[in-house]
C-alpha cells in the first residue's frame, strides 16, 4: 500500500504518489468528475472504458462497495486517481474497502496526488492521455505513452457492449416491451424502465434495425456509452433504419446517434462535461434542472437537420443537451436521465418517454 507510483500526462506532467488497488501499469484518457458521490458508480459506468478518471471530490472510499452499486458487470475505468483514499470505509451497506474493490476488478489506482493540480491542468489543456505506474520512470512512461493509440481512434463501444441479447428482470403485469440497444448500457436505466412496467430486452450495439423489429418492441432506447460517435457507423445506420418505425429515446451517446442518424455532426468538448452538478435549460419550459453527465462529445447545433431540433442547453458553455424531431416520436438527451451517481431531478424523462410511447 506504500508502493510508489506516478501519473504521467502527455505533456510531460508528472504527478507522483502510492499505488492502491492492482500494481498494473494502465494507459488512458485522463478526465475529471465532479461529483461528491458515487465513486463505485463511475468505476462500473461503461462510458469510462478506455479513460482514467480523477475525482475531484478528494476523500473517495469512505462508505466502501456493495453489490446494489454496481452499474455493469466489471470496472470499465482504465485506471483511479484520488487525493485519499479511505481505508477504513464505515457504512451499513460496506461489503469491501475501496482498495479490494479495484484489486479484485483488475483495476489499477493511485492515491496521494494533488487532484486540484490535474484538474486545473485538464481544465487549461483539454483531456489528454495519461498513464499510472509503479514500474516505470516519468521518461520510460512518457515514451510508452507516445507510442499507445490515441483515445479517439478506437471503437469502445463493442468492447463494452454485451454479446448476446439478455431479458432485463421485469416487475409482475409487465406490459410495454423495450428493446435497448446496448452501446454501454448502465443498469440504472435498466431499474427505472423495470419500475415503469416495461419488460426490457438489451441487444449488442451491432443488432440491425431488422433484428430489432422482429422482437416487436413498444418503444427502443438507445443507451450511453464511451468514445467518439463518428467511429460508431455501423449504429447510426442501424438508427437512420429504426426512426418513425417505433417510439425512440437517446440518451447520452444515443443522442449523438440520433443528431449524426438525422445529418448532423458532432465534435470532442475541450474537457467534457462530467459530474453531478450541471444545469441544463429546457426551452419548452423554461427550467433549469441539475443533471449528471458523463461525456466528451457533443452535437453541433447549427448542423441539425432533417426535422430535428434542440430542446435544451447547457448553460455554462451552451451546447446542445436535448433535441426532438418535430413530427416523428423521437426525442434524446446529452445528460444521464438514470443519474447513478447524481440528481434524480430528471426520472420525468422515462416518463415522457413512456407517454410517446402510448400515444
Amino acid at each position: 500500500m506504500n508502493k510508489k507510483a506516478l501519473l504521467v500526462l502527455a505533456d510531460g506532467s508528472t504527478y507522483e504518489g502510492y499505488s492502491f488497488g492492482t500494481e498494473t501499469n494502465a494507459i488512458g484518457e485522463a478526465v475529471f468528475n465532479t461529483s461528491m458521490i458515487g465513486y463505485q458508480e463511475m468505476l462500473t459506468d461503461p462510458s469510462y472504458a478506455g479513460q482514467i478518471v480523477v475525482p475531484t471530490y478528494p476523500l473517495i472510499g469512505n462508505y466502501g462497495t456493495n453489490a446494489a452499486d454496481n452499474e455493469s458487470r466489471k470496472i470499465q475505468v482504465q485506471g483511479f486517481v484520488v487525493r485519499e483514499e479511505c481505508a477504513q470505509p464505515n457504512h451499513y451497506l460496506n461489503k469491501k474497502t475501496l482498495h479490494d474493490y479495484l484489486t479484485e476488478g483488475g483495476a489499477p489506482g493511485i492515491r496521494g496526488v494533488d487532484t486540484r493540480a490535474i484538474t486545473r491542468k485538464l481544465r487549461s489543456f483539454g483531456v489528454m492521455m495519461g498513464i499510472i505506474t509503479s514500474t516505470k520512470s516519468p521518461a520510460e512512461a512518457l515514451a510508452a505513452l507516445k507510442n499507445a493509440p490515441n483515445y479517439g481512434t478506437i471503437d469502445f463501444v463493442r468492447q463494452v457492449s454485451t454479446e448476446k441479447a439478455y431479458e432485463w428482470e421485469a416487475a409482475d403485469g409487465a406490459s410495454k416491451k423495450i428493446v435497448a440497444l446496448d452501446c454501454g448500457l448502465k443498469f440504472n436505466i435498466l431499474r427505472c424502465l423495470a419500475r415503469r412496467g416495461c419488460r426490457v430486452t438489451v441487444v449488442p450495439c451491432t443488432t440491425s434495425a431488422k433484428d430489432i423489429l422482429k422482437l416487436k418492441p413498444d418503444g427502443i432506447l438507445l443507451s450511453p456509452g464511451p468514445g467518439d460517435p463518428e467511429l460508431l457507423d455501423y449504429a447510426v445506420r442501424t438508427v437512420r433504419e429504426l426512426a418513425g418505425k417505433k417510439p425512440m429515446m437517446g440518451i447520452c451517446l444515443g443522442n449523438q446517434l440520433i443528431a449524426r442518424a438525422f445529418g448532423g455532426k458532432t465534435f470532442k468538448l475541450k474537457f467534457g462535461h462530467r459530474g453531478g452538478n450541471h444545469p441544463v435549460k429546457d426551452f419548452e419550459t423554461g427550467r433549469v434542472h441539475i443533471t449528471a453527465q458523463n461525456h466528451g462529445y457533443a452535437v453541433d447545433a447549427d448542423s441539425l437537420k432533417d426535422g430535428l431540433e434542440v430542446t435544451q442547453i447547457n448553460l455554462n458553455d451552451n451546447t446542445v443537451e436535448g433535441i426532438r424531431h418535430k413530427e416523428l416520436p423521437i426525442f434524446a438527451i446529452q445528460y444521464h436521465s438514470e443519474a447513478s451517481p447524481g440528481p434524480l431531478d430528471n426520472m420525468y424523462l422515462f416518463d415522457k418517454f413512456m407517454e410517446m410511447i402510448k400515444k
